[in-house]
């Protein structure tokens, strides 16, 4: 009898390890397995060795279905071009998302070492052959614990999201359907591995481009009064977009407006005919970034228009739509920082200082109820600074694989337990939202 006793003892705390976040650190322990992290890596180094841009990930999806198919997950493909949507848990609500960006960049790798990218021109230069092959682990993890999932987890594969809109392509084709939160992460060189940050509320900006040609009468450099210089009004053009932010901008929302091209004329005395300026905006809410749409637009036509010039502007949303900016859910943050506690420790969950820079992650938001990003860190204390994203000299500790699988496994198996518990506590279990 004293037997029974005790092993009916232990099966209640273990219980209380997957019921909790105090199981979190299991599902680490789980991804540093050498033969668990052996297969990551494989996977990352294929990936990053055959790179492909957005909507072109083909060979990229292939892989992916083939890593879901030998472990049994079941999934949806094609959305969005090359994207895979796949599921794990009972088919039933509540539904969670995990989702990894696939995308490679036109980039040139200036890395040398033995897995650098075969394809000339292209190159995972931010991370998300990481991203793949985290999310990959998580997907194993879960599947694992596949009894022990209260709801769904959709784990979502997503194209383009360098600037191609792949998020928003996905959400129109279904992908998110039902979901009522989401997670997504990032690869960090500025963050030691091991840890892990993020932070309530704006995380990442919305952004935009614009394009503007500026209008005049080209004419001989030598008899300027003959003309209506374009070169002129596009200087003052920019000068008085800097106005935008100094003068009108509250000190304490961050903004920016950055003029970064500049084309007219091709020879030393010969005014042009016209000028081509471009460049982005960025803001931390809808709101402002809208504002300053609104303005760029009206400063570009007015100014150009004091120095006798026309002007068109064109904000490119055909081929670089609009990013809103990546807010995450005050809920989902206490819900990260308590999971994350209990994977890497308290002092190892960091805040992350908001950036200007843009994700189009942040999509989701206009879809998903609750959304939520984090950072994954992967310096080394003897480590240099690791090359920022977009970098040809870019670089993957590939040991902070593991703390991504862990984070996301955890987060969502966590989330589905305390959402059911929740609605539990409110007698409505069955109320949420149909199968998917």
């Amino acid at each position: 009898m004293d037997f029974f006793k005790h092993l009916s003892l232990l099966l209640f705390v273990f219980s209380i390890l997957f019921d909790s976040t105090n199981g979190s650190s299991v599902l680490l322990e789980r991804a540093k397995e050498s033969e668990f992290m052996d297969w990551m890596v494989g996977i990352r180094r294929r990936l990053h060795e055959n790179p492909e841009l957005g909507y072109e990930e083909f060979e990229t999806s292939k892989l992916i279905r083939k890593e879901l198919d030998s472990m049994g997950i079941e999934y949806k493909y094609p959305i969005a071009v090359t994207g895979i949507v796949g599921f794990i848990g009972t088919g039933k609500a509540p539904f969670v998302g995990l989702r990894a960006d696939m995308d490679a960049l036109p980039i040139q790798e200036s890395v040398e070492w033995e897995h650098k990218s075969k394809v000339p021109g292209k190159m995972h230069a931010c991370g998300h052959d990481a991203h793949v092959a985290m999310l990959l682990g998580a997907a194993k993890i879960l599947q694992e614990h596949k009894s022990d999932i209260q709801g769904t987890v959709v784990l979502i594969f997503q194209p383009a999201e360098e600037g191609g809109g792949g998020a928003k392509r996905m959400i129109d084709e279904g992908a998110v359907q039902n979901i009522d939160a989401i997670f997504g992460c990032h690869i960090a060189g500025e963050f030691p591995v091991g840890t892990v940050a993020s932070r309530p509320g704006p995380i990442m900006a919305g952004s935009g481009f614009f394009e503007a040609v500026i209008t005049g009468k080209g004419g001989h450099a030598a008899i300027p009064q003959h003309t209506i210089d374009p070169i002129i009004a596009a200087s003052n053009v920019i000068v008085s977009l800097q106005h935008l932010i100094s003068r009108e901008a509250d000190p304490l929302d961050s903004q920016v407006v950055t003029v970064a091209k500049f084309q007219g004329g091709g020879a030393f005395n010969v005014i042009p005919d016209s000028v081509t300026i471009g460049g982005t905006f960025r803001a931390f809410s809808k709101e402002s970034f809208m504002q300053l749409r609104q303005r760029i637009e009206e400063v570009i036509v007015r100014q150009a228009s004091v120095q006798r010039c026309n002007a068109t502007v064109d904000f490119l949303t055909d081929i670089h739509p609009f990013f809103p900016p990546t807010i995450n859910n005050p809920s989902l943050h206490e819900h990260f920082e308590k999971v994350a506690s209990d994977i890497v420790g308290p002092t190892n969950v960091r805040e992350k200082p908001p950036v200007m820079g843009a994700e189009d992650f942040a999509f989701f938001s206009d879809a998903v109820p609750a959304t939520y990003y984090y950072f994954v860190g992967m310096a080394t204390d003897t480590d240099k600074l690791y090359p920022k994203a977009h970098s040809p000299f870019f670089t993957i500790n590939e040991a902070a694989l593991p703390y991504g699988a862990a984070s996301h496994a955890s987060l969502a198996l966590n989330y589905l337990s305390e959402f059911r518990k929740n609605l539990s506590n409110r007698g409505n279990v069955d109320e949420a939202h149909d199968e998917l």
